[in-house]
This record gives structure tokens, sequence and C-alpha cells, in this order.
């Protein structure tokens, strides 16, 4: 099946990649002639321009825009809306807000044009190991792509077969679902990165608890210097708090356990803004995801001005004197 891409970075590049390694074709367009020229010579058909990659395209065309959410993005699906025809099918395989592509769905389906929301989670891992993908859109469309969402998805591999679900989607066994209409697969997307903000912050803050195990102010007897690394690992195999994010967090203490080369300062990249936005909307208590991006408000600042004025007013009320800054663990 053949599928235009636009946006060659890490995933939009790698998913042409996968695609291609299973016999499908590609049309490829980036605002970087160095990274078309990349795919090309992996045997994707170049574009230099959008009215090139709409020309290039078989009918019923489509197109996917793998860009970061926002701007560039909506001016893309705009372009695209004016170059293509009724049957044909844009992609929005980004992390745009949901109601975004609600707005999108229903402007472009004047024209006949299916407009299509895929959740993306793999990164840079996804060429060898699929994507995990939650999908929006009219059934029609979703059912036409499904030859590319299942060369992308992971497959069931060797994951344990959860009882009970004879009968059921078999899709998601496989790593993707049609999560409902247009929106749906970015709304779901968008809760499953806010729940990946608060099992970082769980991880985090559970390994800062075993990095000042030895802190001089314990008495000396309940101090344990414990190796961070080798606990990481420990946890990878057979434990209940096992995950992807446990391996990656093992990886990267096993290459520098003070992880100097990290600042510590933590963005965030909407979605869990947007998850704490739909909570408060559907009056959903979500006190960890909330504290999760919370915190990384937090590491961005070397010293607070909340926290200094918390020190006045302890001061002011008890007389309380504010120890020095700790550093560090050695």
């Amino acid at each position: 099946m053949q599928l235009g891409m636009i946006g060659l970075g890490r995933m939009g590049g790698n998913i042409v990649r996968r695609l291609l390694r299973d016999g499908h074709t590609a049309v490829v367009y980036d605002r970087d002639p160095k990274a078309v020229e990349a795919l090309a010579s992996e045997g994707a058909t170049a574009a230099s321009s959008l009215e090139d990659f709409a020309a290039k395209l078989e009918a019923p065309r489509t197109a996917w825009v793998m860009l970061p959410a926002g701007q560039i993005t909506e001016e893309t699906v705009t372009a695209l809306g004016g170059l293509l025809s009724a049957d044909d099918c844009i992609i929005d395989g980004g992390n745009s807000f949901y109601q975004d592509d609600v707005r999108r769905a229903r402007d472009l389906d004047v024209k006949g044009i299916h407009y299509v929301d895929v959740g993306t989670s793999g990164g840079v891992w996804g060429l060898e190991r699929g994507y995990c993908m939650m999908i929006g859109g009219h059934k029609e469309a979703v059912d036409r792509l499904d030859p590319i969402f299942r060369t992308l998805a992971p497959g069931i591999g060797e994951i344990p077969r959860t009882p009970g679900r004879d009968g059921r989607d078999p899709r998601a066994e496989q790593g993707y679902i049609h999560a409902g209409p247009s929106g749906a697969g970015h709304f779901v997307k968008m809760i499953h990165n806010g729940i990946e903000y608060g099992l970082m912050q769980a991880y985090a803050e559970g390994f800062d608890i075993l990095r000042h195990a030895n802190a001089p102010d314990i008495p000396e007897a309940r101090r344990f210097d414990l190796n961070l690394g080798d606990i990481a690992e420990v946890w990878r195999r057979g434990s209940v708090v096992s995950s992807w994010l446990l391996d990656l967090t093992a990886s990267a203490l096993a290459g520098d356990e003070r992880l100097e080369g990290f600042s510590g300062y933590v963005e965030d990249s909407g979605e869990g803004r947007w998850t704490i936005n739909a909570a408060i909307e559907e009056a959903v208590p979500a006190t960890v995801l909330s504290s999760a991006l919370y915190r990384r408000f937090r590491s961005r600042e070397d010293e607070s001005y909340a926290d200094k004025l918390l020190s006045a007013m302890r001061q002011g009320f008890g007389g309380h004197k504010e120890p020095p800054r700790r550093g560090p663990a050695p």
C-alpha cells in the first residue's frame, strides 16, 4: 500500500522505513532536503514541495503528517485540504490537541476528505519494536488503512494473551485500536502521556529516596550505600514495577549512576496539561498526574520564590532557621 509522509524526523522517518521493509511504498516530503534524500536512497519517492507530494500520490491518496503539534501541523493540514480530493485521507500522527482534530475533521468532511488522528507511541525504538497506535476517525477510512497500521504495530510478540478476550477486536492485541470518531485517538494518547508523567515521577522519586539512604543526617546504623543500577536491573526481572520505563532507567543508570550528563530541567510537551484540563472538565480527581506535571514546572527553577516565602513565614511564626541547602549525595 502507498503512504505519503510529511515530516521525516526520528519518528516520521522510521515509520517510512518500517513500511518499506514490509513491501509498502512511500512518497516523502520534508523542509530539509537532506532528510528527503536519505529516505529516497532507501527506496522512497522524493517530493520537492507539497504540490509535488500530492501529485505523486495514487488515488485514493493518503498523507500522514508527522510534525510538532501546533501551527506547523495546522498550516500543513490546511494546505493539504486544498490539494487533496474527495475520498483522500489526511492522517495526523503527532501529538495534536484532540479538540483540533474534531474541528479539522468537520472542516475536511465538507470536501469529502477523510481525517484520521493517530496517537503514536514508540519513540525512537519504533522502527524495531513497532508503534502502539490509538486511532480516531470514520470506520471506512480506518479500515482502508489497516494494512499500514498492521505493519507499523508491534504485533502480539511474546506478551501473554489476556484471559477473557476471546471474541473481542483482535487489533488491540496487535498493538493498535480504532478508539472512536475523529479526536478519540489523540484523546486516548493524551491520557496515555498524562499517565506516563505520573509513572516517570514515581520512579524518579523512588530512586531519589534510595540515592539519599546514606545521607549524613540519618543515624549511621540505618545508612545504606545502595547500588542504584543493580536495583533497577533486579526490579526489571519479575518485579511488579517492571516496565519499559524501568528498562530505560536501568540503561541510564548502568551508563552513569550519577547522571552527570543531565541538568534535571524537565520540559512538558503539552499532553500533561491537556490531561489535567480534561480531568477538571470531567470533575475527575487526578492528584498524582497533577503533582507530576507541577513537579516538572518546579524542575525549571533553581530556587522557587514560593519556597523562599515559606521559609520567611516559618521564621516569622516560629523562629525557624532554614539549614543550608543539601548538596548532591556523594
